[in-house]
């Protein structure tokens, strides 16, 4: 078997903890410590973070979303794939080097997604982006976690939080959908979106699309 190679690693902005990209042969590896963050072989549940959102909001003109956390590409590649033409796509991406990565060695997985006209890249904090808008977003994509904590950095736990959950509700025009991607069921942050006054439906999802794989949760959240 091919042995993994380190390709870089990438401190968090202000955090102090490191990604590393790694390879072995045509596959990747996002890790933080010793957990996997993302792998290329399985991509299903992250595109049905994409699909699943845009079946809430189809229809609608001058379509805009927002993808927390860029990752291998393959939610704004699911995106790009359903939304119009008229769509505008932003996502945020913390850590620089992560775009640089997908320009670079995993380019062959992005398949060209970062220059499409419909895209802007933001290189920063997605929760401050979100507390910066009223009623921006048809949709919201969360990937940014293993789940609704703050795994990849403490901070982002208040992106789970009643607070942070409130942010997202007023960031999204009426009738718009908050998605956050789970690696694992979590009934208290479902309680926390009802509370808020989201309609929150769980999703199970394969990690490999109708391949199988593990299951993973993905929280569909509407604005009433």
């Amino acid at each position: 078997m091919l042995p993994w190679i380190e390709l870089d690693r990438a401190t968090i902005p202000g955090d102090g903890d490191e990604l590393r990209l790694k390879q072995r042969g045509q596959e990747f590896s996002i890790m933080l410590g010793s957990n996997e963050l993302m792998n290329s072989r399985l991509s299903g549940s992250e595109e049905a973070l994409a699909t699943l959102a845009h079946e809430r909001i189809a229809g609608g003109k001058n379509l805009s979303m927002l993808i927390g956390g860029l990752g291998m590409g393959f939610t704004l590649r699911a995106a790009l794939a359903v939304l119009p033409g008229d769509a505008r796509v932003t996502v945020a991406e913390l850590v620089p080097a992560v775009v640089d990565w997908a320009r670079g060695p995993m380019a062959e997985l992005h398949k060209g997604t970062l220059d499409d006209p419909r895209v802007d890249i933001h290189v920063g904090d997605v929760g401050a982006l979100i507390r910066s808008k009223k009623a921006a977003y048809d949709a919201i994509l969360l990937d940014v976690d293993n789940g609704p904590d703050g795994l990849t950095r403490p901070s982002n736990d208040s992106l789970y939080s009643h607070t942070g959950l409130r942010a997202a509700q007023a960031a999204l025009r009426a009738g718009g959908v908050l998605s956050v991607w789970s690696s694992a069921p979590d009934s208290a942050f479902t309680r926390r979106l009802r509370e808020v006054g989201f309609a929150a439906d769980e999703v199970n999802v394969r990690a490999n699309g109708k391949r199988g794989g593990a299951r993973h949760m993905i929280w569909m959240a509407t604005k009433r």
